[in-house]
């Protein structure tokens, strides 16, 4: 007994090892980045792991409006959002009437949405470019948007679906009892109680879009159409060329960060819960 205890405390041990140190290294590397994004690039390169003896905060109002990264950063913003918005809007009844609904081919069109989850997005550049081109919303954040919509509902779909299942089902029929209809229960009920799952899902999609940069930069060519992602490719392409700036580019990819850290910051608790909820399907 005693010796199964010792070898269940050292592999937790090593467990928190190795996430801990995971953690370190992650917050070393962002306070690091931002950091740099505060030097001149001769103290940079001169000691890169010091303290900014005099923080250049100049070199985010050149990122920000000499390359552009303000109008990225309204592009990201604006698409990001609407992306996620209308992902929820059509994710989230769908995963609760295939995970509480009893009909004809259900499951079948539950495996039809996991399978989507294994299409690689390679696989897809010249079809989508194609089809976006013909309907004239290449090159466009409208399309860019419908893009982001269509190949992330599979895996919402998939995620709230596991979490609709975990609710308990007596609250439903008590509702029906009551007189609830199908979309009062839903509404009024099943809804307010997923909220930690819709709230994960949200901050997984936003995350994942917010940086998504492969889609982007395939359907994406005009400089006023780009996203954050592309404007830090746009910001090191051009570094080829005149100079190494390596504190704007720093400074680039602190903007970028900002936003998710931030909605972390605030949802993390949501987003914890909801997985811990959800994760019995």
């Amino acid at each position: 007994m005693s010796d199964f205890i010792s070898a269940r405390g050292i592999k937790r041990g090593l467990s928190y090892l190795v996430v801990g140190g995971w953690a370190l290294f992650s917050v070393f590397f962002v306070v690091w980045v931002v950091l740099a994004s505060l030097k001149k690039n001769r103290e940079l390169f001169g000691s890169p792991l010091s303290i900014p003896t005099s923080p250049q905060w100049g070199n985010f109002v050149k990122t920000w409006v000499n390359n552009r990264f303000g109008d990225y950063f309204l592009n990201s913003l604006l698409v990001t959002s609407v992306s996620v918005v209308a992902i929820l809007i059509v994710a989230v009844p769908a995963a609760y009437v295939l995970s509480r609904g009893r009909f004809r081919g259900r499951e079948a069109l539950s495996s039809f949405f996991a399978f989507g989850m294994g299409v690689p997005f390679p696989l897809l550049f010249v079809p989508l470019f194609v089809m976006m081109a013909s309907m004239r919303l290449a090159d466009t954040l409208t399309g860019l948007t419908i893009v982001y919509v269509a190949l992330s509902i599979p895996f919402t779909i998939y995620v709230l679906e596991g979490f609709f299942s975990s609710l308990p089902s007596e609250l439903e029929s008590a509702a029906v009892i009551d007189g609830c209809s199908d979309v009062q229960v839903f509404r009024h009920v099943m809804l307010p109680l997923a909220m930690p799952g819709v709230a994960t899902v949200a901050i997984l999609n936003f995350v994942g879009l917010w940086n998504e940069y492969q889609l982007s930069l395939v359907l994406i060519n005009s400089p006023e159409n780009r996203t954050l992602s592309l404007g830090i490719y746009s910001l090191i392409t051009s570094m080829q060329y005149s100079g190494g700036d390596w504190a704007s580019l720093f400074a680039g990819v602190t903007i970028v960060m900002v936003p998710t850290l931030i909605l972390f910051v605030i949802l993390s608790e949501k987003m914890i819960s909801g997985i811990t909820m959800g994760g019995v399907k």
